[in-house]
């Protein structure tokens, strides 16, 4: 695929799912069919995360991670993040008799590394190039995985306490998929990016790196939990778009030469 057309496709992507959004809601409410209620909460949580991902993914240089992987990790990693972090909260709660924002925050950015981890152990042991910026593709489809998952519980939840109104369920779905992006999908895009680079060149630099930036994704979940307002949100969006954009240029200006590590010759 061409670079131009590579640095273009997010916006078919968000096109073309916004078209399809709209074709499902006008018919949702012209034939007042329920049956459509799933397609319209499919679409809604994934269409701006999917092209998140497009976006994030042509801006990583050459296209090393493979788009299988992707899907994996987006898949399995929404389903096995949102499935490890509600049973560890559920149990949590449970014992505690409440759970604070905190303690949150921390089992769902550990949960969502479960699956982008093994993704690296696995590529780690395929290519002879090991590139941060790998990881953090990985990391940023793990995290839309497990927001679109989180969108969908909300925007059905929404719909049940709302006794069908679907209004309510369009605002859920506009709220949470637009600043997807900026919450899930960033903040593990980021500390997959760093855990990538300490198996890439292991020292106790990387190792430092590695726990400041999983403890920063876990100070912006807590406060994007803790607070609200359109404000409060913006600021953080833009500290946590800024971060990963950040990270992936240093990634990629300095991914050669620092992370390259050639495989020993069996």
């Amino acid at each position: 695929m061409r670079e131009g057309t590579r640095r273009w496709a997010w916006l078919g992507v968000l096109v073309v799912g916004l078209i399809l959004y709209v074709v499902v809601l006008r018919t949702l409410i012209s034939t007042q069919n329920p049956n459509f209620v799933p397609a319209l909460i499919l679409l809604g949580a994934t269409v701006v995360p999917l092209a998140f991902l497009t976006f994030a993914q042509a801006r990583t240089g050459q296209w090393q991670v493979p788009a299988s992987a992707l899907v994996v990790s987006g898949f399995f990693g929404g389903v096995i993040g949102t499935v490890v972090a509600g049973t560890l909260e559920y149990n949590t709660m449970h014992d505690l008799g409440a759970l604070p924002m905190l303690l949150v925050a921390l089992i769902e950015e550990a949960a969502k590394l479960i699956v982008p981890v093994v993704l690296l152990f696995t590529v780690l042991a395929r290519h002879q190039r090991r590139l941060p910026s790998d990881g953090l593709i990985i990391g940023v489809a793990a995290g839309m995985g497990f927001a679109a998952l989180e969108t969908m519980g909300y925007a059905f939840s929404a719909l049940l306490s709302s006794q069908g109104n679907i209004g309510a369920v369009e605002q859920t779905l506009f709220i949470r998929g637009l600043t997807a992006p900026a919450g899930h999908t960033a903040w593990t895009g980021l500390t997959a990016g760093a855990l990538w680079a300490l198996l890439a060149s292991p020292s106790g630099r990387r190792f430092l790196e590695f726990a400041l930036t999983f403890l920063g994704a876990v100070i912006l979940h807590t406060l994007w939990d803790t607070f609200s307002g359109a404000i409060t949100f913006a600021i953080l969006a833009v500290i946590s778009l800024g971060w990963l954009f950040w990270a992936l240029h240093r990634y990629r200006a300095f991914g050669d030469r620092l992370f390259t590590v050639p495989l020993a010759h069996t």
